[in-house]
């Protein structure tokens, strides 16, 4: 049957937020507390259970790149995913983060600085979400890729000279973090100056006050008739 009128040009259903994409996500945010037991385990001492840290890290990390890429090729994407995405890699790299400094590999000022940003951020989001879903950027990605570099080599026992490219990688990752923090912020404010939302509620305090200056002006009309004396 062939459609015609508005059935021809209606739009495909949303995706739904049940799909694979959303799924490795999941799968990412269940991997946290499995990574974080096998760093902490004996306090980081034994080597068997960094390097099971290390892999549980990769494969969570794998898993931030795979579910992108499918959501994106597959029309997977869904403003959950938008969401939970950033959500599932700041928890990941929280407990990375957290953990190397209970176990004295990490100053905890770096650890601070960045799950300040990270919490900012989320929270941020959140307070914009109405006016609409704001994705991590490209700076955003940057970042998630030097911090995740950065921690493996530091959950990683490796030699001092690995030590040294440890730290260099996480001093340029948390100069990113702080510069991307700050972009969010800028981005967080342009949409809401310029979300439909935001138009629509301009549009009706601009019509408040035409009306309002109407309602004055025909009552100062009243008031100069009835002042003026009678013929």
């Amino acid at each position: 049957m062939v459609r015609t009128g508005d059935d021809a040009h209606a739009e495909p259903p949303p995706p739904s937020v049940w799909n694979i994409a959303n799924a490795l996500t999941i799968l990412r945010i269940a991997l946290v507390p499995v990574f974080g037991w096998f760093l902490l385990y004996d306090d980081g001492m034994q080597t068997s259970y960094r390097l099971l840290a290390a892999a549980v890290f990769v494969i969570a990390t794998a898993t931030d790149r795979m579910d992108g890429d499918i959501a994106r090729s597959r029309g997977l994407v869904t403003d959950f995913g938008k969401v939970s995405d950033p959500i599932a890699d700041k928890a990941l790299m929280g407990m990375a983060l957290v953990g190397l400094s209970i176990i004295d590999l990490l100053p905890w000022w770096v650890t601070v600085v960045v799950l300040v940003r990270e919490i900012g951020v989320t929270a941020l989001r959140f307070m914009v979400i109405r006016h609409g879903v704001m994705p991590a950027s490209r700076g955003g990605k940057l970042k998630t890729a030097l911090q995740a570099v950065a921690i493996l080599l530091y959950v990683l026992p490796l030699s001092s000279p690995w030590h040294v490219i440890a730290v260099v990688v996480m001093t340029l990752a948390v100069i990113v973090t702080v510069v991307t923090g700050v972009d969010y912020v800028l981005r967080a404010q342009t949409l809401r100056n310029t979300s439909p939302r935001a138009r629509a509620k301009r549009e009706r305090s601009a019509a408040a006050a035409v009306a309002e200056a109407v309602k004055d002006e025909a009552a100062q009309d009243r008031a100069r008739h009835i002042a003026e004396p009678e013929a």
